[in-house]
């Protein structure tokens, strides 16, 4: 009676899945429907991926996409258990934590909130041990209003239906939105509707259940997706079209040609109907040529009333298509002057109170104020330095900050460092501390960078683009030589006694694995390299980057990267005498009867720089400058205002002394009669100040 039981509960036709026993014919929800008829077998292929007991031991080209026929009649045999939703026999999903006992057909286990991960080794996790979303404590997560997909209201709960993206954690979505996104968009271009993130968002929807289909967009399989692509516009838009023919003919040449917009291509006029001459060639339509004359008022407009980097970056982007100078010019210089129109002169100053030499410390707790405004100036005090001027303070200390925060989370040789892995420091958050403190620093007129490696650059901002790590790259850590000699290795034998003595770190990086031919030690090279650079430090590098993107730094090197490259990642230009006297804007006086003698002092000024460069002073150029405008050298941003020199006719020419108003880099020299007393005089006025900083 039992067996008669059984039989009739497994009498299904040939087109209901063996495993299922569903007919439903639905690709997103089931994978492919795949039927054997020569074995009379049926399957949903993701029914099949997620049995707990069916491997594929086969190739690609046998069985069902390499699982062979006999283990899913097996597998089908073996599903006996009950499943826990609809109460039927051949339940063949467990979930994946052992002590669970519950067992489903895959389309319950969809109904009931099971979580079914698409990568190897395919896990299910029922309700109870499904894994889970969470918002970070230390971001400012605004509520969503829609779902970033469909645009309906949702709720703002993380929950199995309403996912998040991990990367900017302000786009929401209904898993069912999110899911049909990616069965169309599939692997190359499933990305994050609001950051355009791809990576990270992808891991998480995977994490999440979400199937990512490894084929073209839905859209490119389509038939004749592109036959429009092949098509030109070709059509006269004139208000009174000349041509006898009408407005769709056009001729190879001449006055009945139609041109197309050489802006949008989606408008045309024949050369005659636009009073243009035969050998003319370019026309823009009503609409775009009131769009390009209009990008005086329209940068005028953004500068005054645009609140936020992003919307700036966008009008960026639509005049670059344009062909229209960037908003945002094209050094790292005006990019930055540019950021800094932000810092607001109408509020209260940020005070910042440093004792002794603890900079990094004062800086920490200024980001972690409640109150803390990147956009507010920042009021710097020394307390155990009497000597230096309060104008300087600011530029004395983002120039030492600048050199602390090198040895806080990141490792390497000066001038080439990456970021390190660091558990207290991810717990306290101090990657985005850092981030947001560099971003501080350059747009309130802190130095240039320069410490960071060629790696470190190219993994934040992917420039230059496409070039791979290499070995280099780790700089000397304690592995190096150890993936040195796997690189070096000129036999089989050799490679394997490497990869043996690196046994632990491998096992560490996943990256421990039989090899077969001495070639095999390329691809594990670069695995290694990946894994120390990039995979191990992925959430490092997130917060990093949230805090590089204070007062929107992070976006526009990231728009940029060409432009801030050696800003980043190069030590600043040693200063000469050249580059030290062009610095300087030279105001002489208004009387002739003194613009001689300045014109005099001048030169003395300029072989006086020469001298500092060579040696032959008592002062150094770092150091005139230091006495000009409390900077050892010239701020990432520039320096605001522009030093400038002004001269002093003295009554005693001897006992006259140049004066510095470094608050706007301003340099007073006395008109003096010989070089000797011009030399000697500010030789004691730099040295004096150096001496008194020091004490």
């Amino acid at each position: 009676m039992k067996r008669r039981i059984r039989r009739s509960e497994q009498e299904y036709s040939i087109d209901c899945c063996a495993l299922c026993k569903l007919n439903e014919n639905c690709p997103d929800k089931y994978g492919e429907k795949i039927t054997l008829k020569s074995h009379e077998l049926t399957v949903h292929y993701f029914c099949l991926l997620m049995s707990s007991g069916v491997y594929q031991r086969g190739e690609e080209n046998e069985g069902i996409y390499g699982f062979l026929v006999d283990d899913i009649k097996q597998e089908v045999s073996r599903s006996y258990r009950l499943c826990a939703v609809c109460k039927k026999n051949g339940a063949s999903v467990g979930c994946y934590i052992k002590s669970c006992r519950k067992m489903v057909h895959f389309p319950c286990g969809k109904q009931h909130q099971f979580i079914f991960q698409f990568t190897d080794p395919f896990p299910s996790y029922c309700k109870d041990h499904s894994p889970t979303q969470s918002l970070p404590v230390s971001s400012c997560v605004s509520e969503p209003l829609s779902c970033s997909v469909c645009l309906d209201p949702i709720e703002a709960v993380l929950s199995y239906s309403v996912l998040k993206c991990p990367a900017c954690h302000g786009s929401w979505f209904h898993r069912d939105c999110v899911q049909n996104q990616a069965h169309s968009a599939a692997m190359f271009f499933f990305r994050c509707t609001l950051c355009n993130n791809k990576d990270m968002f992808q891991q998480e929807m995977l994490r999440m259940g979400i199937h990512i289909p490894e084929r073209d967009a839905a859209w490119e399989l389509e038939e004749n997706a592109y036959g429009e692509l092949l098509q030109v516009y070709q059509h006269c838009d004139a208000i009174k079209c000349l041509s006898h023919s009408g407005r769709t003919n056009s001729s190879r040449t001449g006055w009945f040609q139609i041109l197309r917009c050489m802006l949008c291509g989606s408008r045309g006029t024949h050369r005659k109907c636009a009073s243009l001459n035969t050998f003319e060639t370019d026309w823009a339509c009503e609409d775009c040529a009131a769009a390009v004359d209009a990008t005086g008022a329209l940068f005028s407009f953004i500068t005054c009333c645009a609140k936020n980097t992003s919307a700036i970056l966008e009008i960026n982007r639509l005049f670059l298509m344009m062909g229209r100078p960037s908003l945002s010019g094209s050094s790292a210089k005006e990019i930055l002057q540019e950021l800094a129109s932000q810092i607001s002169q109408h509020h209260p100053s940020m005070p910042v109170v440093v004792s002794g030499n603890k900079v990094l410390e004062a800086a920490m707790e200024l980001v972690k104020r409640s109150d803390f405004k990147p956009s507010h100036a920042l009021a710097v005090r020394f307390t155990s330095s009497k000597h230096i001027p309060s104008s300087g303070n600011t530029r004395h200390f983002l120039s030492l900050l600048v050199q602390q925060l090198q040895n806080t989370i990141f490792e390497g040789p000066d001038g080439a460092k990456n970021l390190t892995l660091d558990a207290q420091a991810l717990r306290e958050d101090v990657y985005f501390d850092v981030g947001c403190l560099l971003s501080l620093s350059l747009i309130h007129g802190g130095p240039p960078l320069g410490f960071f490696s060629r790696a470190l650059y190219q993994h934040l901002f992917n420039f230059p683009r496409d070039t791979p790590l290499t070995v280099e790259d780790m700089g000397n850590t304690g592995f190096t030589d150890k993936v040195k000699k796997i690189q070096e290795s000129r036999s089989l034998e050799e490679l394997r006694e490497a990869m043996q003595s690196a046994s632990e770190y491998l096992e560490v990086a996943g990256c421990m694995r039989p090899v077969d031919s001495l070639s095999d030690k390329d691809t594990l090279v670069e695995d290694i390299v990946s894994f120390h650079l990039i995979t191990r430090l992925q959430l490092p590098f997130q917060r990093f980057c949230e805090g590089l993107k204070t007062l929107g730094v992070f976006d526009q090197v990231q728009m940029f990267p060409g432009a801030f490259v050696s800003l980043f990642c190069s030590s600043p230009d040693k200063l000469t005498a050249e580059t030290m006297s062009a610095l300087f804007t030279v105001k002489f006086s208004e009387q002739e009867e003194t613009t001689g003698k300045e014109s005099a002092v001048v030169t003395f000024w300029r072989h006086y720089l020469v001298e500092c460069e060579v040696g032959r002073c008592a002062t150094s150029l770092e150091d005139v400058l230091i006495y000009a405008t409390s900077a050892d050298v010239v701020p990432a941003i520039g320096f605001s205002p522009n030093p400038t020199l002004s001269f002093l006719n003295p009554l005693d020419p001897a006992g006259a002394f140049p004066k510095s108003q470094p608050s706007s880099n301003h340099l007073v020299l006395p008109v003096v009669p010989s070089y000797q007393v011009f030399k000697k005089n500010m030789e004691y006025a730099v040295c004096q100040l150096t001496v008194m900083q020091a004490i």
